[in-house]
């Protein structure tokens, strides 16, 4: 099993940074790929990062790309989300989200049905 724990949203004006954690805890979370997505209300959970086992891979949806960057440190079991030039429309839900895949680095990545474990979520407000 593994216990996933965001932290770090808050409330921000447009244009402002925040960075989002997520503490892993399991033994397996150093050897598996990771994953933020964001979900605001009446809508799908969509997808907005992903990194690889050995952080050499990163995927980004095209809304954050060049404004998000994910990092992980496998010695603190701890995923980041570092968002840069936030925009109102980055306003949601935040979630972390870990796979027990062993594939590769791949599309299928930025897909919710590619991950089995879930954080509880942590709510980021971009004020205008």
């Amino acid at each position: 099993q593994v216990q996933l724990v965001e932290s770090g949203g808050g409330l921000v004006q447009a244009g402002g940074s925040l960075r989002l954690s997520c503490a892993a805890s399991g033994r397996t979370f150093s050897t598996n790929a990771m994953g933020w997505f964001r979900q605001t209300p009446g809508q799908e959970r969509e997808f907005v990062a992903a990194i690889g086992r050995r952080s050499e891979n990163t995927g980004y949806a095209d809304a954050v790309k060049g404004r998000f960057t994910i990092s992980r440190d496998s010695a603190k079991k701890t995923v980041y989300l570092q968002m840069n030039g936030l925009k109102t429309e980055d306003t949601a839900v935040y979630y972390c989200a870990a796979t027990s895949s062993r594939l590769p680095f791949g599309s299928y990545l930025y897909t919710k049905n590619a991950y089995d474990y879930w954080g509880q979520g942590t709510q980021v407000t971009v004020s205008s």
